[in-house]
């Protein structure tokens, strides 16, 4: 990298315009931040501490949480960091880095949510042979092909966008390193990088978005031929979550990567949703949807207060 650049840092330029809010930027993005990692570390400690919560669900949701807990922590600090009046210089080796890890958490994160909707297609459609199906070196092996996939698509991104020279300008209008803020300050054709970052995170998208929806899909057919209320109201419950969690994923994603005339703020605004709001609605949704994590949570709650007093 050093021989094809002359420049040594960039410059975030922060969210568009939003010139002059920067106190109140802080207060709101300073509390989204620490009530995501409270909310995501909650809800790991209640499914570690709790015995009829070790299985492949919850197993998921776990590392689901301590993704949420570092997706937002690529961008978030630096954030907060300029916004509190700090310099807003990122060094290029940590342009980089910031590129890398938010694509490689991002894409294990979806590939994640494939994972958990085949988790439940198994349990809906497969019940009698769920453990079976999803005994523990068949979910360790899904997850850690789910980590692998994100590492690749990640060192790929990050590699088409920093072989190219940089020597110019070095301000990135944005508020973090992302493909399409970086690449227009390359000297060089960046042409083939951008198709390239397009195609690659449109195809990935797009294929963990087709295995949710055919697991979804299935699992819709299997709850319509219940016959019992009750059965389609406990079928159901265990899905809406995690079907809420996929939307709010998802929906930024597509928003983002397949707009035909990229906009500056229409797309920091989307980032916000996706990088720093998502994580903390999906420690809600689960949270509060989830009878099995309420209950642990509260007697996570009350052997910490009973402690206290003693």
């Amino acid at each position: 990298m050093k021989n094809h650049t002359e420049l040594n840092q960039f410059i975030l330029l922060g969210i568009p315009q939003t010139e002059g809010l920067e106190t109140v930027l802080l207060v709101i993005f300073s509390f989204i931040y620490l009530f995501t990692l409270l909310g995501n570390l909650l809800i790991l400690l209640a499914i570690v501490s709790s015995l009829t919560l070790h299985t492949p669900m919850y197993f998921f949701l776990g590392l689901l949480s301590i993704l949420d807990m570092l997706f937002p922590s690529v961008t978030c600090p630096k954030m907060i960091f300029y916004l509190s009046g700090q310099s807003r210089a990122i060094s290029y080796k940590g342009c980089a880095v910031q590129l890398f890890f938010y694509h490689f958490l991002g894409s294990t994160e979806g590939c994640l949510y494939s994972v958990m909707a085949y988790d439940r297609f198994v349990a809906i459609c497969h019940p009698l042979r769920y453990m079976l199906i999803m005994r523990p070196g068949v979910c360790v092996g899904l997850v850690m092909a789910a980590w692998l996939v994100g590492c690749l698509h990640a060192t790929i991104l990050t590699s088409f966008t920093f072989q190219l020279p940089y020597c110019g300008p070095n301000r990135v209008d944005h508020f973090f390193c992302d493909i399409p803020a970086v690449l227009p300050l390359a000297c060089a054709d960046s042409s083939l990088a951008q198709r390239l970052g397009s195609t690659n995170v449109g195809f990935l998208a797009l294929m963990l978005w087709l295995s949710v929806c055919i697991s979804y899909t299935r699992i819709g057919i299997a709850i319509l031929r219940i016959h019992s209320v009750e059965g389609r109201q406990k079928a159901f419950s265990t899905c809406s979550a995690h079907l809420t969690a996929i939307l709010c994923a998802y929906g930024p994603v597509i928003i983002i990567y397949l707009q035909p005339t990229p906009n500056p703020f229409l797309g920091a605004m989307v980032q916000i949703l996706n990088n720093i709001v998502s994580p903390m609605l999906n420690s809600l949704i689960y949270s509060l949807r989830n009878k099995e994590v309420k209950s642990s949570l509260k007697r996570v709650f009350y052997n910490v207060v009973f402690t206290a007093l003693d």
